[in-house]
């Protein structure tokens, strides 16, 4: 199953994968005995602080890790997550220093599950690289009434590493969130939602831009929100 996701990933520079599907995948590279507390943490995530467009709608926690093609990740010092303008116009070419992922989550057997699926995934695209910088993101972007969630408020972009993995992990009373892919040219390559849990989004960053259309409330008066967990992978060479 990992084999045929590779040569999607390969051939086309993006996959979208149902979270059936991937929780199967992630079950083949360890453990999940901790997804409800895992998931649960997202319900403790700080208030991004730098929204350029004045939006309250975005939380999150943020953590890096080393990750070698052999043995464990490792969880480097809390640093602040930078950008340049040229991948983020709208909050690039700053240090953005957000709450961190707290000890728990980073330790848990679903994030190093996590990180190990995306290790083998990644690596098979990219047999030369032989250790990853890899940075975490808990993203909550909640929808109130009469004011929508802007998961990208920097429309189609790229985030400026190799490969990044967008998992959901809850969704609660929002209609749309569809992602849109496209080529460098701007050309649509593909559409897909993520509606349930462990449903998933791989992306070659070098080959395709990706967006997030806005969340609106459902039900209003009642909690609205979209949780994802963001993956970016970004290696480095033998000798580099």
């Amino acid at each position: 199953m990992t084999d045929s996701l590779r040569a999607q990933v390969a051939a086309d520079g993006f996959a979208f994968v149902r979270g059936a599907t991937m929780r199967e995948l992630l079950l083949s590279a360890g453990p999940l005995t901790d997804w409800s507390a895992f998931a649960d943490s997202w319900n403790a995530l700080g208030l991004d602080t730098y929204m350029a467009d004045g939006g309250r709608y975005r939380r999150r926690r943020h953590a890096v890790f080393t990750v070698p093609v052999h043995g464990a990740p490792i969880r480097e010092p809390h640093q602040p997550h930078y950008q340049s303008t040229a991948y983020n116009p709208l909050h690039g070419g700053i240090e953005r220093w957000f709450e961190p992922v707290v000890d728990a989550i980073a330790q848990s057997d679903a994030l190093d599950t996590v990180l190990r699926f995306c290790r083998t995934l990644f690596g098979a695209l990219a047999p030369e690289v032989t250790t990853w910088r890899v940075e975490v993101h808990q993203f909550r972007i909640e929808a109130r009434e009469g004011e929508a969630g802007r998961p990208t408020p920097e429309g189609l972009h790229r985030d400026g590493v190799d490969y990044v993995l967008v998992l959901l992990i809850n969704r609660r009373n929002i209609a749309s969130g569809v992602t849109g892919i496209c080529d460098p040219a701007g050309r649509s390559l593909g559409s897909f939602t993520l509606t349930d849990s462990c449903d998933a989004a791989i992306v070659d960053d070098h080959r395709v831009a990706h967006s997030v259309t806005p969340v609106e409330a459902i039900q209003a008066g009642q909690p609205a929100y979209r949780d994802v967990l963001v993956v970016t992978f970004q290696g480095e060479e033998s000798g580099s």
